[in-house]
């Protein structure tokens, strides 16, 4: 792989890109937000430019990893009821001064230059959490976000453990506790698990909740899995490097889809990690279903 690297790019591995005390990294990965710096922000590869260039990539060889719109958007809105534009996405970048647009290239990481900044990091977080990536990594994703100026991005939830590195731009962004009921209720959460991405719904009632970061380049933060969060752009144009994975345990999704199916049937499930034996029978006894619907879906029964 490293002979397809353009020639700066072999300098660039000696570059220490993650920069965070290993305390917090140990103590608060997955556990908690909080921010650290990094050293990406003048990187060829984040140029718009070069990202104009991989999103028409993108747009030819993988549709499906491409996403934009345009317009205004509210902190509440479904991302499946903002409007498309009828101009590309390249064209979007080219116009995201004005045109109040968002765009979204994932898997990035496909691309080889782009793979080798995500192998670099992830290797520099091995190091600063102490934890085999490895062994408890599905999936890893590098993910670019092109936002226009003002333009707001709705609040939700991921699957993912996410390291969010700020470009270019500044933007202000709110992250809620994945563990306060009063944000995030248990019947949100099995719905996200099983049947809504868009399940969780902003509440503005306990915006103090939060905890607020200010990014600027070199800025990054931490939001761990199922962390509540949305984000606020500044008057410049923003440019952010999400490097993500989804762990390998499906232990967490399953209860919580078993869950969604016994409130379906009018009971009170309890809530995961209060009852490790009952947590495991719920695992156990959702598998079947999960495996039926991914087949429906097309996909590998255990995906």
């Amino acid at each position: 792989m490293a002979t397809a690297t353009k020639p700066g790019l072999q300098q660039a591995a000696k570059v220490q890109h993650l920069i965070g005390d290993g305390n917090t990294f140990k103590d608060e990965f997955n556990r908690a937000s909080f921010e650290f710096h990094h050293n990406l922000a003048q990187h060829s590869l984040f140029k718009l430019e070069r990202l104009i260039e991989l999103a028409r990539a993108t747009q030819a060889e993988r549709p499906r990893d491409l996403y934009y719109d345009a317009g205004e958007v509210d902190i509440n809105q479904r991302w499946d009821e903002v409007g498309k534009p009828q101009f590309s996405a390249a064209d979007a970048i080219q116009r995201i001064e004005n045109c109040g647009a968002w765009v979204v290239l994932k898997h990035a990481e496909k691309d080889p230059e782009y793979k080798i900044v995500l192998d670099q990091c992830m290797a520099e977080l091995q190091d600063l959490t102490g934890i085999h990536l490895d062994e408890v990594m599905k999936v890893q994703e590098v993910i670019m976000f092109i936002t226009s100026p003002k333009r707001k991005t709705t609040y939700h939830i991921d699957r993912e453990c996410s390291l969010l590195l700020q470009i270019r731009g500044d933007k202000q962004i709110s992250i809620f506790n994945r563990d306060d009921r009063t944000v995030l209720p248990e019947a949100d959460i099995e719905r996200f698990w099983s049947v809504d991405n868009n399940a969780p719904r902003y509440n503005p009632a306990v915006q103090d909740r939060a905890k607020i970061y200010q990014l600027t380049p070199g800025n990054a933060v931490h939001i761990p899995v199922n962390f509540p969060h949305w984000l606020q752009n500044g008057n410049d144009i923003s440019i952010s490097l999400n490097m993500n994975f989804q762990y390998r345990d499906t232990f967490r999704a399953n209860v919580y889809r078993a869950n969604f199916l016994l409130r379906k049937l009018g009971l009170k499930p309890t809530p995961p990690f209060q009852s490790p034996g009952l947590d495991k029978m719920k695992s156990v006894a959702v598998v079947p279903a999960v495996w039926a619907g991914n087949i429906v879906k097309g996909r590998k029964p255990w995906e």
